[in-house]
């Protein structure tokens, strides 16, 4: 912590091994340079570009990353089942089911804060889950009162669902990010209670692409209407997220992170 600073690196959503690989040569620099005391990243799309293994989340945690959040593509490879059970430094949205394995939000100590950190899922356009506005505020009123920073993984389509979640949230919760659609927006901001907020922190991975897929094969399914595979880019890969400052457990800055490889 710098000047009574505390700094945290949100990383937008990692896809495939051109994403991993950036980390794995960058974040280590990245988290020296700008003074990075935490650094929190969604991981959902890591193991080519859909989905999440044990090994890559075990490989993610050794690049210096510490909690993975994640999002509808988390049940994609049978094996995560297990690991998000034993895991608590992996994340899935909050509002799946209660029967649904692995934890929706941690609590995790960082010097003398307790930082906590809620993974939710949108509705719009997305699959049928609970309700988001709900299940946050379950989680902040049962489980952070003793918290001293609360980070929200808003994983979402709608621009306006976000906006209107940040809304909502605002003084309630101290920063909510928002991540899926692998676009960085550029309206970062501080709400008028103290919410940091960010509408999409974009993608580390491969910007030569299709949100991070070879643009041929998407071009050709948009133009045919014929459902294909896609196949993860590799090309022009920029690490993109989020920085937050705060000072005294209160968001005083959030500006983009966008760094070309």
């Amino acid at each position: 912590m710098q000047n009574n600073r505390f700094k945290i690196l949100f990383l937008g959503d990692i896809f495939g091994s051109a994403g991993r690989n950036a980390l794995k040569l960058k974040l280590k620099e990245i988290q020296k340079e700008y003074k990075i005391d935490f650094t929190i990243a969604n991981g959902e799309n890591s193991a080519g570009g859909v989905g999440l293994t044990p090994k890559i989340a075990e490989e993610l945690f050794s690049y210096g990353i510490d909690v993975i959040t994640s999002g509808n593509h988390i049940w994609r490879y049978k094996e995560i089942v297990p690991y998000l059970k034993e895991c608590d430094r992996l994340l899935r949205p909050a509002n799946y089911p209660p029967l649904a394995p692995g934890k929706g939000f941690g609590i995790y100590k960082k010097g003398d804060l307790n930082i906590g950190v809620i993974n939710i899922l949108g509705r719009v356009f997305m699959e049928s889950v609970d309700c988001p506005f709900r299940t946050t505020e379950n989680i902040i009123s049962q489980y952070m009162n003793n918290v001293d920073i609360i980070i929200v993984d808003l994983h979402a389509e709608a621009t306006s669902e976000k906006q209107a979640f940040a809304w909502y949230f605002d003084g309630k919760v101290s920063a909510i990010v928002g991540t899926h659609t692998h676009v960085q927006t550029s309206d970062a901001l501080i709400l008028p209670n103290g919410t940091g907020y960010i509408t999409d922190v974009g993608m580390t991975g491969p910007h030569l692409s299709v949100i991070g897929m070879k643009k041929e094969v998407i071009i050709e399914r948009f133009l045919t209407g014929i459902p294909k595979r896609g196949s993860p880019a590799k090309d022009w890969v920029r690490i993109e997220g989020a920085i937050l400052e705060f000072k005294e457990k209160r968001c005083v800055n959030i500006y983009t992170l966008r760094i070309a490889l």
